[in-house]
């Protein structure tokens, strides 16, 4: 199987944002993202776009600014793993997987599953 683990643990193969290129797809995953709580509202097209996590983007969970101080590329790769910042993360990470299993629909469910509700298993990889 392919994958492309980002720095926290996510799979951007699975992700419905990082698969989303037509306007029509990428409206619907606005509209996926607020409904589960990722956005406070439904945003733009060219705001929701992704071609995957990096360094450049900013991280909720802190994550891309705590990578750079440690030097590495992976929360994985930090000496300090798995940290506090990491137990908050999969906290979360939890919480909005009962908040999908309510609000989306089965296909939904699976690909944002295969996409976000394994960090902890990819980052042990």
């Amino acid at each position: 199987m392919e994958e492309k683990i980002t720095l926290c643990g996510d799979n951007c193969i699975w992700c419905p944002r990082y698969n989303a290129h037509s306007e029509a797809e990428l409206r619907k995953v606005a509209e996926l993202w607020h409904r589960v709580g990722w956005r406070d509202t439904v945003v733009s097209n060219d705001e929701i776009v992704c071609e995957g996590c990096s360094s450049h983007k900013t991280c909720t969970y802190g994550l891309v600014d705590c990578t750079r101080t440690h030097g590495v590329e992976k929360c994985n790769q930090c000496e300090a793993f798995p940290c506090d910042k990491i137990e908050e993360m999969l906290k979360r990470s939890e919480k909005y997987q009962e908040k999908c299993k309510e609000v989306c629909s089965q296909e939904e469910y699976i690909a944002l599953a295969k996409a976000f509700f394994d960090k902890e298993h990819n980052l042990r990889k």
